[in-house]
């Protein structure tokens, strides 16, 4: 399930499957990203309140910063000294 849901993380599909593995916390978010995504989707198909969808909408961009900067910080803790 997890290299189904990298396309929007795309280009940090290498850091996103270590930390999922080595990072409860990080897996956690990531799932609960895409769980929203989901529910999201499934919302806007059958013409939920807007205000509901936005609010999702809201949460799962809060998560979607949580994810990036946590890949920066690995990114960073990784990168060779020069």
């Amino acid at each position: 399930m997890l290299s189904e849901r990298i396309c929007m993380f795309h280009e940090y599909r290498d850091e996103i499957k270590e930390l999922s593995n080595k990072n409860p916390h990080f897996h956690k978010i990531f799932e609960e990203h895409n769980a929203l995504d989901d529910e999201i989707a499934t919302l806007e198909a059958s013409g939920t309140d807007d205000l509901k969808i936005a609010t999702l909408k809201k949460k799962k961009l809060y998560l979607k910063d949580e994810i990036y900067r946590m890949i920066q910080e690995h990114k960073d803790a990784h990168a060779p000294n020069h």
